[in-house]
């Protein structure tokens, strides 16, 4: 075990099912663990995902915003929308490490 880290609580199966307490504090332990300065997993997959839909927002609109019923009563708010989008993608994109 490398220094300074916490190693995950090992429980039997059955006991870590019944208590909750346990499994709170398995998954902590197991977060504990990760190295510093890594984000966790979610953060990339996050950040990619507003970007793209963002994007596609935008590229609907231009393309068929009028035939879409849901954009075609936003009007012009649907810049706003699929840039929001993308600007939540930026700040996501700082919780990356």
């Amino acid at each position: 075990m490398e220094r300074g880290y916490a190693a995950p609580v090992s429980e039997s199966p059955e006991k870590a099912e019944v208590d909750p307490a346990a499994r709170r504090r398995r998954q902590r332990d197991v977060a504990a663990a990760r190295p510093p300065g890594q984000s966790s997993p979610w953060v990339p997959a996050l950040m990619v995902t507003c970007f793209v839909l963002g994007l596609v927002w935008l590229v609907v609109y231009y393309l068929a915003g009028t035939q879409v019923p849901g954009m075609s009563t936003l009007g012009t708010w649907n810049l706003l929308v699929g840039i929001g989008v993308i600007a939540i993608g930026f700040v996501v994109s700082t919780q990356w490490r």
